[in-house]
C-alpha cells in the first residue's frame, strides 16, 4: 500500500511531466558580445592553454601527442581545436604564448586557413602573448638568452602576422627575476606582465594590502624608463575552483535546457558572481581577470567556450557583475584607464616557496651538466652568428638557425631549469648538438674565408667541444715532422685580449710559435690522473670510442687576440732541445698547518697551509691580503618521512643536516709550477677533486672541480656545496646577479616586502647565480664569479656559498614524477654524473670589484673559439693572413660595453646590440656614458641606415616610446630625475651613447666596400 509521501512524490513528478509536455524546445542565441561597463565589477574571462615546451614529454611528442603513457597532451590538438572554435564565433577570445608550439602547427596549415588565421589575429580574437619561443625560466638562464629566444619569436609574429605582443605572460616560472621585469618586459616595449608563482607568505600579505598589482622597476640604473605593470595572480594560473571545464574535469557546467534535469543558471550564476567578489576583495579597481584554462587544455575547444559564451550571457542577464571575452592587454588597457596610483616594486621576487618547507631554490643546481652546456653553447652561438656576418649568410647551405632554436627550446622553464625528465633532458641536449655541428661548419667556412689572401676556402678547420675533458683529436695527434699544427683563435670581445689557453698534447718536446714565427712562451703540465679517467670514459660513453693517442699534457700559451678578430699560432715538435716548452715541476706536500706551499708567479700570491685547510691570499699591486678557508661539504637531502612529507628533489632544496666532507687519508697538496701558472691539485675523497690556479698575468684564482660519482648506496641523497671562508664582517649581507646584469641587494633572513618567517634557514637564503656573487665589508670586497648558473648564498658573515652538484632519490612531488639521479652507461654499466665546472674568486679593496666582476664575467661568457688544421707551416702562414680584425685595427671597445649581438638577418639587415655592462655607482669611471663609434666597427663597409628599435628589433624605438602608459606610481613625484641614457644617433656622426645598464638595438643596412679588415 503506497504511503501519503508517496503519493505526494508522484503528484509533483505528474507536474514536472505536464509541465515539460507544454514548453516547446528552442536555439538559445547567447550573446557573448560582452564589452567593459563602467561602475560594474567586469569580470575578464582569458581563455589560454599553458603548453611546456617539453617537460614530462619532449616537444615533440607534447606537439603530436605521442607518449601518452607519461601524459595525454596533444597541442596540435588544441591550436586545431581553438581555431575551429574561434570561427565559430567572432566574439570569443583566445591568447597563445609558445610560438616554438604554433610554429610548429603553422607550417602545416593551407594557404586558405592561414588567410583565415591571420585575420583572427588581426580582429584580435587570437593574440600572442610573451611571443617568444618558449615561455623562459627566470633563474637559470643568460640575459642573451632571454633576448635571443624572445627576438626569435617576436620576428616570427611580426613576419608572418605583422604584430607586436604588448603583455609578458611568464606564469609558471618558479621566480621571477629583476631582467624580466625591465630588460625581456618594458625594454621590449610590453604594458604590462603577469604570472602566479611568488612567496605564499608574500601572496597573503599582498592579498590583504591589496598589492598584488603594482608597478615594477627592476633595475635602479634604469628606473622610470624601464618600469612596468605587474599583476600577480590572487591564485595559481587555472580558473577559480568550479570553473574548469576540460573534458573529463568535474566541474558543472550550465545547464540550461528546461527540458533536461538539473536546471542550474541561477546556482551557477550566483556561483560566478560570488568568486568574481571574492577576488575583487583582494584587488584594486572594478576589473578582474579569470585565467581560463591551465596546462594544456582546449583539446576539445568548445567543452569550455560553450560553457564560457553561457556564463557571459546569463552573468549579463542577471547584471550584478559584467562578463567579457577578453585578453591580457584589454586588461591592461582597462587598468591604465582607471587611472589609478600603484604601489611601487624593486628588486625581485626570489626564492620562492609554496610551503613553509618547500623552497624551489635547488633548481637553481640540478643537472648542472646541462646548465653548462647551455651556457658553453650561448657563448658560442654569438661568435658563430658574428663569423657569419662577416662570411655571408646563407640561407640555404649551413647557418646558425639550428643552435639558435635549440637554445631558444632550453631557455624553457623546464629545461635549463634541470626540472624535466631524463628523456626530455637528453632530447634538449640533442637538439643543442645538431645546431652546434652545424655551426661548426659555418665557423669552419668563415675563418677559411677570412683567413685566405685569395679569399678561398682551401684550409679545412676543425674545432675541440671536448676540450673541457681534454679530448681533442686534432692536437693529440702526432704530426710528421714537415707539418705543424695550425691553431687559430678568434676573439668574439670588442677588446683585445691577451690570456693563456690551453690544448692537450702528447709529446714534450713542442714548441709554439706566433704569426712573426717568434717563439711563445709556454709551459706543460700534466694531465691529471682524474681527469684522465674521466676524459676516457665519457669519451667512451658519448662517442663510443677512446683516442688512439694518450695525451699526457696541457700545453699552455700566452696568445693576443685582436678585437672581433683572430691570430694564427703554430705547435710543431722541437728540432732544438733547447727551445722547446718547460715542463712544469711537479712535487708534493704533505704535512701539518705548521708547514706552508706559496703559489703565483705575479702579483697574486697564495699561501697554503701544507694540509690545504687555510690559505693567505696576497695581492700586492691592489695592497690586498686577507686569510681564507675554502672547503667542501654536503647537505643530506631530506627523504620527505618526517612530520612533513617534502623531500628534497629537482626543484626543491630541503636540507636535512649537513656533512663536512674531509680528506680521505692523509693530507697532501701536488703543486706544478712554472712560467706561465702554477697549480695545486687537492684529490678530497674518492669523488672530488680540485685543481687551484694562479696565472702570472692574472690577478684572480681560477678552481677547477671534478665532482661524481656522488655516492649514494648508504641511502641518502646528497647536495654538494664548497664554502670559500673570511674573517670579513658583512653584517648578513650580500649581492647576487640577475640573469648576469644587475646585482641585487640581499640580506640573510630578511624581506623587503614582507616579514619573514623562517622555516628554512639554508634554502631560504638561496638564490640563483648566473654571474657570481660578492660580499663586502669596511674596507674589501670578495667576489666569486661561475661558469654556470648555480644556487649560492652567504648563510655566514665573510663566508660565500656554491652548491655545484646534486643527486638525490626522492622526487619532491612537484610534477616531474622522476628522481633526479642522473647517470652516464657504458658498456662497463651505469654510474652517477660527474661534472666538470669551474668558478673564479678574486678580493678587491672595497668599491673597487666591479671592474674584474664586470669585465671578466664577460670573458667567461665568450671564451676564445679556437680552431685547428694541419699544415706545412712557412708556406701556410706566407699565402694566408695570419691574424686580423673585423673592425677598425686601431679601435676597440671601451671597457664598459660589449657586442651582445652582431648577426646578419635573413634581409641583408644587420643586427647589432651593444649593451653597457655596469650598473650606475658601481665604478667611478666605469659607470658613466660611453660612446661606440659604428664607422669603426664597420671599417670597411658604408652605413647607409641605422634604425634603434625595441630589444627584439620588432618595432622602431620612437614608436615603441610613444605608445608607453605613463603608470602613476604611489608615493613618486612626477619630476623625479630621470636615469642616465643615451641619445639619438646622428645619421652623419654614426656615434653611439649608452648609459650604465642600457642595451640598445639597431638594424643597419651596410653598403659593402671591403668584406674584412686585414690589420
Amino acid at each position: 500500500m503506497m504511503t501519503m509521501a508517496g503519493i505526494e512524490w508522484c503528484l509533483i513528478q505528474l507536474v514536472v511531466v505536464v509541465l515539460l509536455v507544454s514548453v516547446r524546445p528552442e536555439y538559445i542565441e547567447y550573446d557573448t558580445k560582452g564589452r567593459v561597463v563602467d561602475g560594474k565589477l567586469n569580470v575578464h574571462l582569458v581563455p589560454h592553454s599553458h603548453d611546456d615546451v617539453g617537460w614530462l614529454k619532449t616537444v615533440d611528442q607534447y606537439y603530436v601527442g605521442s607518449n601518452n603513457s607519461i601524459r595525454g597532451a596533444c597541442v596540435q590538438n588544441v591550436l586545431d581545436s581553438v581555431i575551429s572554435a574561434l570561427l565559430e564565433d567572432e566574439n570569443r577570445k583566445f591568447i597563445y604564448v609558445e610560438i616554438a608550439f604554433f610554429q610548429r602547427w603553422w607550417r602545416q596549415q593551407s594557404p586558405k586557413l592561414k588567410a583565415k588565421v591571420r585575420d583572427l589575429v588581426n580582429s584580435g580574437q587570437l593574440e600572442f602573448i610573451n611571443g617568444g619561443m618558449t615561455m623562459h625560466d627566470e633563474a637559470t638562464p643568460h640575459y642573451m638568452d632571454l633576448i635571443d629566444q624572445t627576438t626569435l619569436g617576436h620576428q616570427f609574429i611580426r613576419k608572418e602576422f605583422g604584430q607586436i605582443p604588448r603583455v609578458g605572460w611568464q606564469i609558471d616560472p618558479f621566480g621571477h627575476s629583476a631582467v624580466q621585469a625591465y630588460l625581456v618586459g618594458a625594454e621590449l616595449g610590453f604594458d604590462s606582465l603577469f604570472f602566479a608563482r611568488i612567496d605564499y607568505q608574500d601572496r597573503a600579505k599582498r592579498k590583504i594590502d591589496k598589492t598584488l598589482e603594482v608597478i615594477w622597476r627592476g633595475s635602479k640604473s634604469l628606473g622610470s624608463t624601464s618600469q612596468i605593470f605587474t599583476g600577480i595572480f590572487s591564485r595559481h594560473y587555472d580558473p577559480p575552483d568550479g570553473f574548469v571545464f576540460e573534458i573529463n574535469d568535474v566541474s558543472e557546467p550550465i545547464q540550461d535546457d528546461i527540458l533536461l534535469f538539473d536546471y542550474n543558471v541561477r546556482e551557477r550564476v550566483n556561483d560566478f558572481v560570488a568568486a568574481a567578489v571574492a577576488q575583487a576583495n583582494v584587488t584594486r579597481t572594478n576589473h578582474i581577470m579569470w585565467l581560463m584554462g591551465t596546462d594544456f587544455r582546449y583539446q576539445y575547444a568548445n567543452s569550455w567556450f560553450r560553457q564560457m559564451d553561457k556564463f557571459i550571457h546569463y552573468v549579463n542577464l542577471d547584471g550584478r557583475v559584467n562578463a567579457l571575452y577578453s585578453t591580457p592587454s584589454i586588461y591592461t588597457d582597462a587598468k591604465y584607464a582607471a587611472s589609478q596610483s600603484w604601489p611601487l616594486k624593486t628588486d625581485d621576487f626570489f626564492p620562492y616557496a609554496d610551503h613553509p618547507n618547500a623552497y624551489w631554490t635547488g633548481y637553481f643546481t640540478s643537472r648542472p651538466a646541462f646548465k653548462g652546456y647551455v651556457r658553453a653553447m650561448s657563448g658560442y652561438y654569438l661568435a658563430a652568428r658574428q663569423l657569419e656576418f662577416f662570411y655571408g649568410r646563407s640561407n640555404g647551405g649551413p647557418n646558425t638557425d639550428k643552435l639558435g632554436d635549440a637554445l631558444a627550446l632550453a631557455q624553457h622553464h623546464d629545461a635549463v631549469s634541470g626540472t624535466e625528465r631524463q628523456h626530455v633532458a637528453a632530447d634538449y641536449a640533442k637538439r643543442l648538438h645538431i645546431g652546434y655541428k652545424e655551426s661548426e661548419k659555418v665557423i669552419a667556412a668563415s675563418l677559411a674565408f677570412l683567413i685566405s689572401k685569395q679569399g678561398n676556402k682551401d684550409t679545412e678547420f676543425q674545432l675541440c667541444p671536448l676540450l673541457n675533458i681534454s679530448y681533442c683529436p686534432q692536437s693529440e695527434t702526432i704530426l710528421p715532422s714537415e707539418k705543424s699544427l695550425v691553431v687559430v683563435i678568434y676573439n668574439p670581445l670588442g677588446w683585445k685580449r691577451k690570456e693563456v689557453v690551453r690544448i692537450p698534447v702528447s709529446l714534450d718536446n713542442v714548441i709554439v710559435k706566433d704569426f712573426h714565427g717568434e717563439v711563445v712562451e709556454s709551459q706543460l703540465i700534466p694531465v691529471a690522473d682524474a681527469f684522465l679517467s674521466i676524459r676516457n670514459e665519457y669519451a667512451k660513453a658519448y662517442l663510443g670510442e677512446t683516442s688512439a693517442v694518450s695525451n699526457k699534457y696541457w700545453l699552455a700559451f700566452i696568445v693576443s687576440v685582436p678585437p672581433l678578430g683572430f691570430s694564427t699560432y703554430t705547435v710543431s715538435v722541437s728540432k732544438d732541445t733547447g727551445a722547446s716548452t718547460s715542463v712544469s715541476s711537479v712535487y708534493s706536500v704533505q704535512g701539518n698547518r705548521n708547514e706552508t706551499v706559496e703559489v703565483g708567479q705575479g702579483s697574486l700570491k697564495l699561501l697554503y697551509s701544507a694540509d690545504g685547510g687555510t690559505l693567505r691570499y696576497t695581492n700586492r699591486r691592489r695592497s690586498v691580503s686577507a686569510a681564507a678557508e675554502q672547503s667542501y661539504g654536503y647537505y643530506k637531502g631530506n627523504d620527505g618521512t618526517d612530520v612533513d612529507p617534502q623531500a628534497s628533489g629537482a626543484y626543491v632544496f630541503r636540507p636535512n643536516g649537513t656533512s663536512s666532507i674531509k680528506l680521505e687519508g692523509k693530507s697532501s697538496l701536488t703543486v706544478m709550477k712554472g712560467p706561465l701558472l702554477d697549480e695545486v691539485h687537492q684529490q678530497l675523497n674518492s669523488y672530488i677533486y680540485q685543481i687551484t690556479r694562479v696565472y702570472k698575468g692574472k690577478e684572480h684564482v681560477e678552481v677547477e672541480f671534478a665532482i661524481g660519482p656522488i655516492p649514494t648506496n648508504d641511502g641518502i641523497g646528497k647536495e654538494i656545496i664548497t664554502q670559500i671562508t673570511t674573517t670579513m664582517k658583512t653584517n648578513k649581507t650580500f649581492y647576487t646577479d640577475s640573469n648576469g646584469r644587475d646585482f641585487i641587494k640581499r640580506i640573510r633572513d630578511y624581506r623587503a616586502d614582507w616579514d619573514l618567517e623562517v622555516n628554512q634557514p639554508i634554502a631560504g637564503n638561496y638564490y640563483p647565480l648566473n654571474l657570481g656573487i660578492y660580499v663586502e665589508d669596511d674596507s674589501k670586497e670578495l667576489s666569486v664569479l661561475v661558469d654556470r648558473s648555480v644556487g649560492g648564498s652567504s648563510l655566514v658573515d665573510g663566508q660565500i656559498e656554491l652548491m655545484l652538484h646534486r643527486r638525490l632519490l626522492h622526487d619532491d612531488v612537484r610534477g616531474v614524477g622522476e628522481v633526479l639521479n642522473e647517470t652516464v652507461c657504458t658498456s662497463d654499466g651505469c654510474r652517477g654524473l660527474t661534472i666538470q665546472g669551474k668558478y673564479f674568486l678574486r678580493i678587491d679593496p672595497l668599491g673597487e670589484g666591479a671592474r674584474w666582476r664586470r669585465i671578466v664575467g664577460q670573458e667567461i661568457y665568450s671564451p676564445l673559439l679556437l680552431a685547428f688544421t694541419a699544415e706545412d707551416t712557412d708556406d701556410w702562414m706566407n699565402s694566408h693572413v695570419p691574424v686580423s680584425s673585423g673592425i677598425d685595427s686601431s679601435y676597440s671597445l671601451p671597457d664598459n660595453v660589449a657586442i651582445i649581438t652582431l648577426q646578419e638577418l635573413d634581409s641583408g639587415e644587420v643586427l647589432l646590440r651593444l649593451a653597457h655592462l655596469f650598473e650606475v655607482g658601481e665604478d667611478v669611471s666605469l659607470s658613466t656614458m660611453a660612446t661606440v663609434e659604428l664607422k669603426r666597427l664597420f671599417p670597411e663597409k658604408k652605413v647607409s641606415k641605422v634604425t634603434e628599435t625595441s630589444l627584439s628589433a620588432n618595432q622602431e624605438r620612437s614608436e615603441m616610446e610613444k605608445k608607453r602608459l605613463a603608470w602613476k606610481v604611489e608615493g613618486l613625484s612626477e619630476d623625479e630625475p630621470k636615469p642616465l641614457r643615451g641619445g639619438p644617433v646622428d645619421p652623419a656622426k654614426l656615434v653611439v651613447e649608452l648609459g650604465p645598464m642600457e642595451i640598445r638595438t639597431f638594424l643597419i643596412e651596410l653598403k659593402v666596400i671591403q668584406m674584412y679588415h686585414a690589420s
